[in-house]
C-alpha cells in the first residue's frame, strides 16, 4: 500500500513538474512572439514620461523668465528689450503690463489697441476704460451689452448719468432699473432714481 502511495506521489510530482515546464515553454513562446511589442510599449512609456517632464520643466522656465522680465520692467518700465522679451515669453502677462501702464498714463491710444487683446480680461477692462474716459454713451451701451462684462453695472450707472445730463430722465431711470439688486451699486442707483433729477 505504501508503494502504491509512493508511486502516486511521484506521478503527481512529475505531472506538476511537466505542467510547470509546459507553462514555462508557453511563456517563453509568448515572450519571443511579442518581445518587440513589449519593448516598444516600455520605450513609448519612457518617452512619454520623459517628454512630459521636459515639457513641465520648459514651461516652468518660461514662467520664471517672464516673471524675471516683469520684475525688470518694474525697475525700468521703458526698456524696449525687456518689453519685447516679456511679449515673446508671455503675451498675456505682457498685455496686463501694457494695460497697467496705459491706465497709469491715461494713454487712450494704447487702451484702444488693448481692446483687441487675446487676454479676455484685459480686452474687457480696456473696452470699459475707453468708453468711460470718452463719455461715449454708445460705447458704454455696447460694453454693458457684452456677455460677462466685468463693469456692466458701472457702465449702466455712467450711461444713466450721461442721460440725466442730456435731460433724458426716463431713459436714465430704465438704465438704473437694469442694475442688479445684488450689485454693490444698487443703493447708489436707487438714490439716483429717487433723489436725482425727475
Amino acid at each position: 500500500m505504501s508503494l502504491k502511495t509512493d508511486m502516486e506521489m511521484v506521478k503527481d510530482e512529475l505531472t506538476s513538474e511537466e505542467k510547470f515546464f509546459e507553462k514555462a515553454v508557453v511563456t517563453e513562446r509568448f515572450v519571443k512572439k511579442y518581445k518587440n511589442l513589449m519593448i516598444g510599449g516600455v520605450v513609448a512609456i519612457v518617452l512619454f514620461v520623459a517628454g512630459n517632464i521636459a515639457y513641465s520643466v520648459n514651461k516652468q522656465n518660461t514662467i520664471d523668465s517672464a516673471n524675471t522680465a516683469l520684475v525688470e520692467l518694474q525697475a525700468d518700465a521703458s526698456n524696449p528689450a525687456t518689453i519685447a522679451r516679456l511679449a515673446s515669453l508671455s503675451p498675456a502677462l505682457s498685455d496686463v503690463w501694457n494695460y497697467s501702464q496705459a491706465l497709469a498714463s491715461k494713454d487712450m491710444a494704447a487702451l484702444e489697441k488693448l481692446k483687441n487683446s487675446k487676454t479676455i480680461l484685459v480686452s474687457d477692462l480696456a473696452s470699459y476704460e475707453v468708453a468711460q474716459n470718452t463719455n461715449d454713451l454708445s460705447a458704454l451701451n455696447a460694453y454693458e451689452a457684452k456677455k460677462d462684462a466685468v463693469y456692466a453695472d458701472l457702465a449702466r450707472m455712467q450711461s444713466a448719468v450721461l442721460l440725466m445730463n442730456e435731460n433724458k430722465i426716463d431713459e436714465a431711470h430704465k438704465k438704473l432699473s437694469m442694475i442688479n439688486l445684488n450689485s454693490p451699486l444698487a443703493q447708489i442707483a436707487s438714490a439716483l432714481m429717487h433723489y436725482g433729477v425727475k
